[in-house]
């Protein structure tokens, strides 16, 4: 249990640098956007390119090259993935989800919070957060496709052309 043998020690001292390095390469090749947390399809690209680095690291049975490949094929797919929403139109609407307007002039819509499943709680910590104490000086309350919830005050609104993609958003009611 606390050790087995020192070919195994080795094992995972050497795969681990030759694989971390590997993926390092893979990362910097591919770019930013690979580990990018702009919605939840990524969050599981990164989540899998972890997992399948521990799995290369600690699972014998896994060959370097078996393991390289499978990071290979993550990044690959991921940078297909991006290729395809940014250049074919409704594609990003398959993959990810839309944001969700869950605060409004000021006002909760309460059946919208509920059906993305966010409490009143939630939307007010976030206001909190925001350095807000009153949900009047909030223009919006967005809860992003990473599933963050970003708050607009009133003060910096603008024109609120940040909210276009929302639905629900009417540029004529703040």
């Amino acid at each position: 249990m606390w050790f087995d043998t020192w070919s195994q020690v080795l094992r995972v001292l050497l795969v681990g640098a030759a694989t971390y390095a590997g993926l390092v390469l893979l990362l910097r090749v591919s770019g930013k956007r690979t580990l990018a947390k702009l919605n939840a399809f990524d969050l599981v690209v990164t989540v899998a390119l972890g997992s399948t680095l521990s799995s290369v690291l600690l699972d014998g049975a896994i060959s370097w090259t078996e393991g390289m490949v499978a990071l290979a094929t993550l990044v690959v797919l991921q940078l297909l993935v991006a290729l395809v929403t940014t250049r074919v139109p409704g594609a990003r609407d398959v993959v990810t989800a839309r944001p969700t307007l869950l605060l409004h002039d000021g006002q909760l819509d309460e059946a919208t919070a509920r059906r993305a499943r966010v409490t009143p709680a939630e939307v007010r910590q976030a206001v909190r957060s925001s350095g807000q104490g009153d949900l009047g000086g909030v223009a919006a309350v967005v809860l992003e496709t990473d599933g963050t919830l970003s708050v607009v005050p009133r003060a910096s609104a603008g024109d609120l052309g940040a909210l276009v993609d929302c639905p629900g958003w009417d540029r004529g009611t703040v």
